[in-house]
């Protein structure tokens, strides 16, 4: 198995347990230190080809209100986002309808980019090889040049 095969395998891993957190209502819990685990939200997207309600935990920030999400281009979710913006968001707060919108990842949102990827916890460093709190501007941008970014607005706060 190559490293990025390995790696996604992990991911599905941490992201079915993650998953079984939030379903058991410890989702808060997951986010108890944020600055080592990361800040973790729950997104409910519709399958592209299915037409199937997907969820996908993710690490996010949040600055002036909006949600800010990073992923590649070959995660599912990505491409599932892109084809129906319309989602759902399960924060540690409470759960929205939302819309999803990719914004460019270029040098005038590399701030939110950082937040982003600080926001990871460990997985940046591990996993993404940068430690955003450190790296100067140029290595984050080209560390990351192909993540893609998300700004989520909420909507509608959703009830149970």
């Amino acid at each position: 198995m190559e490293d990025f095969e390995k790696i996604r395998w992990l991911f599905k891993v941490v992201n079915k347990f993650m998953l079984m957190m939030w379903r058991l209502g410890m989702g808060p819990w997951v986010n108890f230190w944020p600055a080592v685990v990361g800040r973790i939200m729950v997104i409910t997207h519709t399958g592209r080809k299915s037409g199937l309600k997907r969820q996908t935990p993710c690490n996010y920030t949040i600055i002036d209100g909006d949600i800010y999400c990073v992923t590649m281009s070959t995660s599912d979710w990505y491409r599932n986002i892109k084809a129906t913006p319309s989602i759902e968001v399960w924060l540690p707060d409470g759960r929205w309808h939302a819309t999803a919108e990719e914004i460019p990842n270029n040098e005038a949102n590399l701030p939110i980019l950082r937040q982003v990827m600080i926001a990871s916890g460990f997985a940046a460093p591990v996993f993404g090889g940068i430690n955003p709190r450190k790296a100067s501007d140029t290595e984050l941008a080209d560390k990351c040049r192909d993540e893609h970014i998300f700004r989520i607005r909420r909507g509608e706060a959703l009830i149970g």
